[in-house]
């Protein structure tokens, strides 16, 4: 070998060691989520999110986003998926599966709050003192809920409560099965994704949602009235698997804590009603009849509703939340504060 290719061949082992060496610095972060890619979760939060990490680490870190649809996009996996490393990052809806999350649930309790950004902030707020216990390996990024929910059907207007006796609607959660059952309704547990199928074959009478669904799972093709009754909210959890999280330089952490938190959980107000009113725009557009719950209806049901939060209280207490009362007074209080401060 001439002292030429000698040099060659030691330059494109150097290439080659470069190459390598750039490759393992770089890491890629596998984000689920259950909803279309052409949600607002997806285009308008979680995308600019990775967005923002991966400048902000100058592309040390890439994602990978898997959303609703995809092998990775089970609305009934999210928490397991991130626990076990599946997937690094999760979004998912603290009701499907049932039961994991008994402290954040209490703020699906009936006519609590309609206002998106204020019970996000509410969680957030709460989380470190009364919340934490229900994330135990996970590395919490933001907690948020969606505005006032509505009650939709395919065909039959709901206005009072008599009209809900018997209708078979979808739920998303324990809390909102009771009201609903409370109320006369007959609630299915159903994923998000699945709700029009049932609709169209008359499995299902309509379904609880806020607007913003409505249209991202094509609802509007099949349900005609819309009860604005404002009268519960879900939360979400965004989160991190801890010790992937752990694993990370310093340096990548500091990025995902800067992107995260109480910057990112005071932009879900703003969020959801943006989503929300699309929602119900199209509604409008096709015709649909749009109601609201009267003054003196919706003061029957928040006094058919108490015993409701009651005996939920107590169940939640029962599972071992010895102060579930505790949390939900305290919700109230910030869901006043906060709303009083709009």
């Amino acid at each position: 070998m001439n002292n030429n290719t000698s040099k060659l061949a030691t330059l494109a082992c150097g290439a080659t060691l470069l190459l390598a060496g750039t490759a393992s610095a770089q890491t890629t972060l596998k984000v689920s989520h259950y909803l279309p890619s052409v949600h607002g979760i997806h285009t308008d939060f979680i995308v600019p999110w990775t967005e923002q990490v991966t400048a902000c680490t100058n592309g040390e870190v890439q994602f990978e986003i898997y959303p609703g649809g995809t092998q990775l996009g089970n609305v009934a996996k999210q928490q397991e998926q991130v626990m076990a490393g599946v997937v690094d990052i999760a979004h998912g809806l603290q009701g499907i599966p049932r039961g994991r999350f008994p402290r954040t649930s209490l703020i699906e309790l009936p006519f609590l709050t309609r206002d998106a950004g204020a019970a996000s902030e509410t969680l957030w707020q709460m989380y470190p003192d009364y919340l934490a216990p229900e994330y135990r390996g996970l590395k919490v990024l933001a907690l948020h809920a969606h505005n006032g929910g509505l009650i939709h059907t395919a065909d039959k207007k709901v206005q009072t409560m008599e009209d809900m006796q018997g209708l078979r609607l979808r739920t998303p959660s324990p809390a909102v099965s009771q009201m609903l059952t409370a109320l006369g309704a007959t609630p299915q547990g159903l994923p998000p994704g699945e709700v029009y199928e049932n609709i169209q074959k008359h499995v299902i009478d309509g379904t609880v949602f806020p607007w913003d669904p409505v249209k991202s799972f094509g609802l509007n093709e099949v349900l005609d009235y819309h009860l604005d009754a404002g009268a519960y909210t879900v939360p979400f959890f965004f989160v991190m698997n801890q010790r992937k999280y752990d694993s990370l330089p310093e340096n990548v952490q500091a990025c995902i804590d800067e992107a995260s938190g109480d910057s990112l959980v005071a932009k879900f107000g703003d969020w959801w009603d943006k989503w929300d009113a699309a929602g119900r725009e199209e509604a409008e557009a096709s015709g649909d009849v749009i109601t609201h719950l009267s003054d003196a209806e919706r003061q029957r049901w928040r006094e058919t509703l108490q015993p409701v939060t009651e005996a939920y209280i107590e169940e939640t207490a029962n599972q071992g939340v010895d102060n579930a009362r505790e949390i939900y007074e305290r919700m109230r209080e910030l869901l006043a504060e906060k709303q009083q401060q709009q």
